[in-house]
């Protein structure tokens, strides 16, 4: 309450205040290779949200903004900016996130503020470990004696040690090698690492590629996958209603995507290196990703547990959760906005379960994402597109065990006489269940025709980053 307060007499005397310098620098650090971060990140930046929300009354009247957004292949490096006094907000997944609180409170006087998440999924999903496409290894306990590489501080990284500590598995087993998300992809790509460990959408752009095929999801952990902003104190005290601006910039971005997920994965796609079926995998009804910028008692909860991880493995400094969760800006923002921040704090989290059952969805390309009305309607529908020379840029199925999107060509099936077809994440899911049924590949359920071998073909990997990796000024 009473940091609620200071923040309500701080944006009050802004009003009364003389004005600030004429220009106000903002600097952001921001992923592009990161989906969970696009809510605050490539989104905020290409619809010029920033810009609709910035105070120009009060002590702000008259002020010009420079704002630039570095962009960076992890958290960890954004973290370090920060501390340098070079970038003023982070946009990072959760164990970045737990670090970069716990470095600035290691410091004497600086500090950093959680202000906001950005997107998450319940059960951990968006983490993954990949392995080559044609290695022979099918689980993490093949691993042992093996290089994984991972970005190093990463979400996937704090991934690791989940993993280890829930199958009971010393982390010195496996010889981890840090690698950006890019590197990973081509060691991946050129069979020079055993298995690579990165975020979302690592995973899945190496099996949209052909090139990579997931042995472990986050989600086999169950503990929720979070990314979030954080601000320097030193900013936020200065320029709170810059901060309020942020955040409902990141609120417009998040009902941007949710409004048409198909349109928002397009244009994503066009300002980022990732394919937009990828991005829709992400993004769409029953995807990965799911957009809730409060603080809700769980998540806290699963950021001090991130922090537990971190302590026990990678000896990360204590952390205030108190002193660093500030739901002050938020609360403002949604009160500016006529928004109901209790109503939206008091809901539930998304639980992928119950996405089991959805109708799977085929993307031909010029068209509309369509549902189909059962997963034996979409292999026809992809045979009837190879027929009449139609491409299919995408087609998307369900978990059976989890709820978990899936692109089509990378799930297994069970087929039975009167029964209908259902899809799994893994082969073994996929014969636990199968009572009886048969347990086949997409391309042996689908037909061995030219249509499956379309599909499951490697794609090209010719994509460049273009101007991704560096600093944009708007």
């Amino acid at each position: 309450m009473l940091r609620r307060a200071l923040l309500s007499l701080g944006l009050l005397a802004a009003s009364f205040a003389p004005a600030l310098a004429k220009t106000i620098d903002i600097r952001i650090g921001h992923q592009t290779m990161c989906t969970d971060t696009y809510p605050a990140g490539v989104a905020v930046m290409h619809l010029k949200l920033l810009q609709k929300y910035l105070p120009h009354t009060g002590k702000y009247a008259g002020v010009k903004y420079d704002i630039a957004w570095h962009d960076y292949s992890s958290g960890a490096p954004i973290t370090q900016m920060m501390l340098a006094r070079k970038l003023d907000f982070g946009v990072m997944g959760d164990y970045p996130l737990v670090v970069n609180g716990a470095r600035f409170q290691q410091t004497a006087k600086e500090r950093s503020y959680l202000i906001a998440l950005t997107n998450y999924n319940l059960t951990g999903a968006g983490n993954g470990i990949v392995v080559p496409a044609n290695s022979p290894i099918t689980s993490v306990t093949g691993l042992e004696g093996k290089a994984i590489s991972v970005p190093v501080g990463s979400a996937a990284w704090g991934m690791l040690f989940e993993m280890a500590d829930d199958m009971h598995i010393p982390m010195d087993k496996f010889h981890v090698v840090n690698q950006d998300p890019m590197v990973g992809i081509a060691s991946i790509a050129t069979d020079k690492i055993a298995a690579h460990a990165d975020f979302c959408p690592i995973s899945e752009y190496m099996e949209y590629n052909g090139t990579g095929r997931m042995i472990y999801s986050g989600a086999s952990t169950n503990v929720p996958y979070l990314h979030g902003i954080v601000v320097t104190k030193a900013f936020a005290d200065k320029y709170p209603a810059i901060v309020v601006a942020y955040v409902k910039a990141l609120i417009a971005a998040q009902a941007w995507i949710k409004a048409d997920p198909q349109r928002a994965a397009t244009l994503m796609s066009k300002w980022t290196m990732i394919p937009k079926e990828v991005l829709y995998l992400y993004f769409s009804r029953g995807g990965y990703l799911h957009s809730d910028p409060t603080f809700k008692p769980l998540w806290v909860k699963t950021l001090a547990f991130d922090h537990g991880i971190l302590q026990k493995y990678a000896h990360i400094p204590a952390l205030d959760m108190k002193a660093w969760v500030n739901p002050t800006f938020m609360e403002t923002a949604y009160k500016q906005l006529g928004l109901n921040y209790a109503k939206a704090l008091a809901s539930k989290p998304y639980d992928p379960a119950s996405d089991i059952g959805l109708p799977a969805e085929l993307w031909l390309a010029g068209s509309k994402v369509k549902p189909m009305p059962s997963i034996n309607a979409l292999f026809a529908a992809i045979r009837s597109a190879g027929a009449n020379k139609r491409k299919v840029n995408a087609a998307y199925v369900y978990d059976h065990a989890t709820g978990l999107k899936l692109f089509a060509q990378d799930a297994y099936y069970v087929t039975a006489p009167g029964r209908p077809t259902v899809a799994y994440m893994t082969v073994g899911e996929a014969t636990h269940d199968a009572k009886g049924g048969k347990v086949q590949s997409f391309a042996a359920a689908l037909g061995s025709g030219q249509e499956a071998a379309a599909m499951t073909t490697r794609r090209p990997m010719g994509m460049s980053m273009g101007s991704n990796m560096q600093m944009q000024r708007n």
